[in-house]
């Protein structure tokens, strides 16, 4: 007889089977009791022994098969921006959250520079593209596998299908000069030589962390050979060599030129027409709701390349059953009592509850997993951040139950 509810999703999580010869890599895994958070959605603790010792971990289980179970992207309201995990899912009526992709904190690679706070890799909420990937250079966090990129993300089409994907840029400006390619959507690091915009998705930070650093070496000096252009309704109305900062209004967009692509835009004067077209192409069609992070599990397999010696405080994020149920953790981060995971044992305990395909998103500091349970005001953190506080963050996973 088929099993539901609480019990299947037990068995699923707590005794998944392993692919051949698993058995032997995966870490030792003890489950708490699993409690429902609403219909579909369920939370569980978890004690791991690995390489490094013994550490403790939350998981989120959501079913997508469930159609009042959704998952999207939860932000601070601009992409350049932070806000605490709690924070943002309670504005956005979250009821399990965990953090995402790493983001940008070169205030120490380039003094006077600001730091965007803008995550690495490309953004999709609400079905709408909100940023592209910065180059794989200038991306923060681990270093990736072969045949990975900052353009990696985990997401969901849809169809409430989700996985892995990989999210290129495709854009174009429409000059008087000719069309220009778009290399750079709301992201935080332009290509060298290359032309990015900055929407109103974008938020006040300076953009002038987009001359900074190179496409292979992130702290790398920044440019002075830049060039901003302020289109509104179509038309240029403002153009500077130096890259400013504030609101980009509702019906503008700024363009922003470095090395060639600076030189490009010089040809550009007021009154100008220049058209905007662009879009987020993956491999897997049109997602609803996508976030970067670093691949570890593909297809059921770990990567070749994933880091098997350091150990850290995770989050994670996966998807498993055909691409209909997500996988969410995050492991206590304190130094004393919890020994933390490497990125081949974070991918192995992935497998092991039951995804076929997972991300390394960011750790450390940035750890936070909170669920909403029946009584309570808003979510609440289920594990231990380091230092006991939570970090504000880029952006995170938001776990969503429609009436």
């Amino acid at each position: 007889m088929a099993m539901t509810g609480i019990a299947a999703v037990g068995m699923v999580v707590g005794e998944a089977s392993l692919a051949p010869g698993a058995a032997q890599s995966a870490p030792a895994v003890g489950y708490g009791r699993t409690v429902s958070v609403a219909p579909g959605v369920f939370y569980r603790s978890f004690t791991v022994t690995a390489s490094h010792g013994l550490t403790h971990g939350h998981l989120v289980v959501a079913d997508l098969n469930n159609p009042h179970v959704k998952v999207d992207l939860l932000t601070p309201g601009e992409v350049a921006a932070r806000a605490r995990v709690t924070a943002m899912a309670d504005a956005q009526d979250a009821i399990a959250a965990v953090n995402g992709d790493f983001f940008d904190i070169s205030e120490t690679q380039h003094p006077g520079v600001e730091a965007t706070g803008a995550s690495s890799g490309p953004a999709i909420g609400h079905g709408r593209p909100l940023k592209a990937a910065v180059p794989d250079g200038q991306r923060f966090g681990p270093t990736l596998p072969p045949g990975t990129s900052a353009r990696d993300v985990i997401g969901v089409n849809s169809a409430r299908t989700g996985g892995l994907d990989r999210l290129t840029l495709e854009g174009i400006v429409d000059t008087p000069g000719g069309v220009l390619r778009l290399d750079g959507f709301n992201q935080y690091a332009v290509p060298v030589d290359g032309v990015g915009v900055f929407t109103t998705k974008w938020g006040s930070a300076s953009r002038a962390r987009a001359a900074c650093g190179t496409d292979a070496v992130r702290g790398a000096p920044c440019t002075d050979d830049t060039y901003e252009v302020t289109v509104r309704r179509g038309r240029v109305v403002g153009t500077s060599p130096v890259l400013g900062k504030g609101p980009v209004p509702v019906g503008t967009f700024v363009l922003v030129g470095r090395e060639k692509g600076a030189r490009a835009l010089r040809a550009l004067r007021p009154g100008d027409r220049a058209g905007l077209a662009y879009r987020l192409r993956g491999r897997r069609g049109p997602l609803a709701f996508a976030v970067g992070g670093m691949p570890v599990l593909r297809a059921g397999t770990p990567l070749n390349g994933l880091d098997d010696a350091t150990a850290a405080t995770r989050t994670s994020a996966g998807i498993g059953s055909h691409g209909h149920r997500l996988y969410l953790i995050a492991l206590n981060g304190a130094a004393e009592t919890d020994a933390g995971l490497t990125l081949g044992e974070l991918a192995r305990l992935m497998r092991n509850m039951g995804a076929d395909d997972a991300v390394n998103l960011d750790g450390g500091g940035s750890s936070t997993l909170a669920t909403r349970g029946p009584g309570d005001h808003g979510v609440v953190v289920r594990n231990r951040p380091p230092g006991s506080f939570e970090r504000a963050v880029a952006n995170g996973i938001g776990v969503f139950v429609r009436p």
